[in-house]
């Protein structure tokens, strides 16, 4: 599967310390598995001239203080909290100046973020979509991207996940609903040799 560098953005979606790193809050051994395709696939991108993107889960400590009903510290406890070493990304995966890194703070990057606006300004129509968690962060914001009309392709072998069940739902979910789902060996970039 052949994607063209100026239409193409690779979406690496939350791999933090808080993740992916043993001392993290919300560690999870098959997120730290996740590193190395994640930087594989950016690796690809950047020697192709594709867009990179980067996306960081963030909150504030008083954020869900006044909600009615939506409270992920309830659901995860306190995790990857405004300025905290949790909440930066994993040292492996160091982002370019000329990269974006979306702040978010729910599940879906497109979520009140910038995401949107810079991959159509950008003219990017298809997303290769890494990172962690398979069954939250990554399958709702390809499940976002897909309803915006962007070809939200996930990377199987580049996700991360708490248990490989959730993996497998979320990469049956996504190839049966709203996009496709490909190992990182198929997918390369037009002109690369």
């Amino acid at each position: 599967m052949t994607f063209d560098p100026d239409r193409t953005a690779v979406v690496v979606v939350d791999m933090q310390n808080g993740f992916c790193h043993p001392d993290g809050s919300l560690y999870a051994p098959n997120s730290e598995a996740a590193i190395e395709p994640c930087a594989e696939a950016v690796a690809a991108a950047r020697e192709a001239g594709a867009a990179v993107v980067f996306t960081r889960d963030v909150h504030p400590p008083e954020q869900f203080d006044d909600n009615h009903y939506y409270d992920e510290f309830d659901r995860w406890g306190e995790h990857v909290l405004e300025g905290s070493w949790d909440a930066e990304l994993v040292e492996e995966l160091d982002p370019r100046e000329d990269e974006l890194v979306v702040e978010k703070h729910t599940y879906d990057a497109f979520y009140r973020t910038e995401l949107d606006g810079y991959l159509d300004a950008h003219g990017i129509d298809d997303l290769l979509i890494c990172g962690t968690l398979a069954n939250v962060c990554v399958l709702h914001t390809a499940g976002s991207a897909g309803l915006r009309d962007y070809r939200p392709v996930l990377l199987e072998d580049a996700v991360g996940c708490i248990e490989e069940s959730h993996r497998e739902y979320a990469l049956e979910h996504a190839d049966w609903l709203f996009g496709e789902v490909r190992p990182l060996a198929d997918v390369a970039f037009a002109g690369d040799q």
